[in-house]
């Protein structure tokens, strides 16, 4: 890990995958015309790639657009002062191939809202940042 002069560290990679590994909420950044948009997702991780379920929307329309977005996750002890935050960015990819649909079946990934979740969106990662406080 490298300190960065603000008082972050810098985590590599593989740290941030172990992280994500962890985590079950994250949120996904889209864009809506030029505009930002933020939806959490329950996920899981398939061969580092982030993972998750979706209805007919803004995120299955990035997914079959092949957009560009980011995902999140963080945890935060504000009592401790302590925290990270890992970052994803990469292409949204609306899973069809049967095989990877089972593979994303089989991670256990529950929606927690109601309603119609059936297409599974995979975010093929280009770049993964994440950060710790010191």
């Amino acid at each position: 890990m490298t300190l960065i002069d603000n008082g972050l560290l810098i985590l590599p990679e593989e740290e941030c995958l172990d992280l994500l590994r962890v985590g079950t909420i994250g949120r996904i950044g889209v864009t809506m015309g030029a505009l930002p948009a933020i939806f959490p997702v329950n996920y899981g991780l398939l061969d580092g790639d982030v993972v998750f379920y979706t209805g007919d929307g803004v995120k299955l329309r990035a997914a079959l657009e092949g957009a560009v977005v980011a995902f999140e996750v963080d945890h935060i002890d504000v009592a401790g002062r302590a925290g990270w935050s890992v970052m994803i960015v990469g292409l949204a990819d609306d899973v069809t191939d049967p095989m990877e649909l089972a593979a994303v079946g089989g991670l256990g990934i529950v929606p927690l809202a109601g309603g119609d979740r059936s297409h599974a969106v995979r975010i093929r990662s280009h770049f993964v940042s994440g950060r710790r406080v010191a």
